[in-house]
């Protein structure tokens, strides 16, 4: 027999310490699993509504080794029953089979308030005992009602959106007054300002409305609008001059307002078309251009709502490219515009608009018997200097640099996404990944820039004029951009309350979804005529009706982007015929126009128009009947037999010097009946 070397007795007693090493170390990874167990955690919503569902959110340490289906029970322990919807089984595996350390209890219900305690009994777990506040759930459509009901009564938008802030945050916070102010300020108004996106919308609306301010004092706007005054010889092309008009002063429906009052009223006068005419083509081309134009003053506040509600409901898409989407189905708003164009086509009238037409024409009287016009007026952002030339470029190459820049800055930066995530690079997915916020910032900045070098530079306004003009134009989107940062607030208030489930669960037994579009259009255009603000209402009725459009239809597309639209196209009716509308009251001011007397012969129009626009837009799209395209076809086909039946001739008349260089007479050409 052999001895062992030393040398292999050295490596034969390292082998085996190694040896003993991994079996320890083996046993001990054995022994810690044995001794510690898998973790489990539930976390509640922080509130619950009686009657409505809500989620729990159960967490483990550690997926468990093998799938498996777990029991689990959630007892009341006020009664000692499970909750409506508390048993069940769950499993850490997805449908895949693959771990996951999250799982969602859905469809949970508590039918009493109070502060509820709560066990949660999982598998073999120890049970886990929680509290959870519950509110009765009418109280979550309290805030909204709050703030549409002082808007109704005191018409004063600030105040009932911070009312209904405040109501929030007191049924949020426990029903503390003093905490609730407090909240509503220091969290809500808060957050609502700091976040990212918000926050890029103030800064970009700001900046517009500065550069709005220099293009209407350095003549810029106005030399853009007359333009279309050289086309105006006879009472129907001086109509059309201003319809034109008040499309290519897209940017602003306030500067659209009394940049083309100011400016055509002293030709229509010329030309006998009454004030009332001239009132309306002057209000139906202000919101309903501005609020679907590719830049506007409208459009931060419009893809400001849109981008929240999505964010908050986790919903992909951009803002930006979402609102483009919506565009077909804005029934009210183009429809009015093709209107306004129907009716000074065919010179045809009906209605008391027929009556005051008939005045102008026959007897030259712009204004009816009695009538008390409105002031002209004066504002220090739209009126240009004195001895500042109307040259249509300043204002043109402005808005030129602040569209191009939007399309470019969106696809520059939707291309880079796509190429840092491996995505295809199609035009579609570009303007899908791109930040429009960025773009929209940049392009109001060079916007300004671009506006006040060009009016420096040509020694139209000095520096200090031209920054005087900006900080004017920058002030009055200040009420906006508060309205705005409100109107987030109490879109926080809403989810925090859970205002939309409340709704769902309320209506959502006997409302089909189909239905949704057409609803909304109409709830938006009454808090929009009760109100007199579009914004107003977009800020009260989005954060209602978004979260209610995904949870009655999700998936459905089409709902979405017609229930949006709906908001958009009724708050537009309300602004467009609201007696306390601004737009309305400026219309009458800028065309010097006997304010009654307006909304009066505007009323029978805007109405018309609505309806058409609900049922063959809103209703049949939502219906699925046909495509929005489809709609815009028959509502035009349906407004032209309107005006055809409906509609009166009325003359058209050429002013005396003008028919003399054609070797006519003055005449009053009649329509073709």
């Amino acid at each position: 027999m052999r001895t062992m070397h030393t040398g292999q007795r050295s490596r034969f007693a390292l082998r085996v310490l190694v040896g003993m090493l991994v079996i320890l170390s083996a046993s001990a990874v054995l022994a810690r699993e044995a001794v510690e167990p898998i973790a489990i955690e539930v976390e509640l919503p922080e509130l619950a509504l009686t009657g409505v569902e809500f989620t729990v959110t159960v967490s483990v340490s550690r997926p468990p080794d093998r799938p498996a289906e777990i029991a689990y029970r959630v007892i009341d322990e006020h009664t000692g029953q499970i909750i409506p919807g508390g048993a069940g089984r769950l499993s850490f595996f997805d449908e895949a089979g693959r771990p996951q350390r999250t799982v969602k209890l859905s469809n949970l219900r508590l039918t009493h308030a109070g502060t509820i305690p709560l066990r949660f009994e999982i598998g073999q777990w120890r049970p886990i005992e929680r509290t959870l506040r519950v509110v009765p759930g009418w109280l979550s459509v309290a805030p909204p009602i709050l703030a549409i009901g002082l808007a109704m009564i005191f018409r004063q938008v600030i105040v009932a959106l911070l009312a209904g802030v405040w109501l929030g945050a007191f049924i949020r916070f426990g029903y503390a007054p003093l905490v609730a102010l407090l909240r509503a300020a220091d969290t809500y108004v808060i957050d609502a300002l700091t976040d990212h996106g918000h926050a890029s919308i103030i800064v970009f609306s700001l900046l517009l409305g500065g550069m709005i301010g220099v293009l209407a004092k350095s003549g810029g706007a106005l030399g853009m609008a007359t333009l279309v005054t050289r086309f105006a010889t006879s009472s129907k092309r001086g109509q059309l001059s201003a319809w034109l008009m008040g499309i290519l002063i897209f940017f602003d429906d306030y500067s659209n307002t009394l940049i083309v009052g100011s400016t055509m009223r002293p030709i229509t006068d010329r030309l006998r078309i009454s004030r009332e005419k001239l009132a309306f083509i002057v209000d139906a081309t202000a919101a309903p251009v501005a609020s679907m134009a590719l830049i506007s003053s409208w459009i931060g506040v419009e893809i400001g709502y849109i981008a929240d509600q999505y964010r908050a409901l986790g919903i992909e898409g951009d803002a930006y490219v979402i609102f483009l989407r919506t565009i077909p189905h804005l029934f009210y708003p183009i429809l009015m515009l093709l209107f306004g164009f129907l009716i000074i086509f065919t010179r045809r009238d009906f209605g008391p608009m027929w009556r005051a037409e008939r005045r102008a024409r026959q007897t030259g009287k712009l204004l009816a018997d009695g009538a008390r016009p409105a002031s002209d007026f004066e504002d220090p952002t739209i009126a240009p200097k004195p001895d500042a030339p109307r040259r249509w470029i300043n204002a043109a190459v402005p808005v030129a640099v602040v569209i191009t820049t939007i399309l470019v800055g969106m696809y520059l930066d939707g291309r880079a996404q796509l190429l840092r995530s491996g995505g295809e690079l199609t035009l579609q997915n570009i303007f899908a990944k791109a930040d429009s916020f960025k773009a929209l910032v940049w392009a109001s900045l060079l916007g300004c820039t671009v506006a006040i070098l060009m009016v420096v530079g040509q020694r139209i306004l000095t520096l200090v004029e031209a920054m005087d003009a900006w900080l004017t134009g920058v002030k009055s989107l200040v009420l906006a951009v508060l309205i705005l940062v409100l109107a987030w607030s109490l879109g926080a208030v809403c989810g925090d309350l859970h205002t939309a489930n409340y709704i769902i669960s309320a209506i959502g037994s006997w409302l089909n979804p189909a239905y949704l579009p057409a609803l909304v259009f109409l709830i938006s255009a009454t808090v929009s005529f009760a109100t007199g603000t579009s914004w107003g209402t977009m800020g009260i009725l989005f954060p209602l009706v978004i979260p209610l459009a995904h949870q009655m239809a999700p998936g459905q597309e089409t709902i979405m982007l017609g229930t949006i639209s709906s908001v958009l196209a009724g708050s537009v009716w309300g602004d467009h015929c609201s007696p306390i509308s601004d737009t309305t009251i400026m219309s009458s001011m800028a065309s010097s126009c006997d304010h009654i007397d307006h909304v009066r012969t505007q009323l029978p129009y805007a109405l018309t128009v609505g309806m058409v626009g609900v049922l063959v837009g809103d209703l049949p799209t939502g219906l699925g009947w046909w495509e929005p395209w489809v709609g815009l076809l028959l509502g035009a086909l349906l407004l032209t037999v309107v005006v055809l039946v409906m509609g009166k001739p009325v003359e058209d008349y050429v002013p005396a010097e003008i028919a003399e260089r054609s070797e006519h007479g003055p005449v009053a050409v009649e329509a073709a009946d």
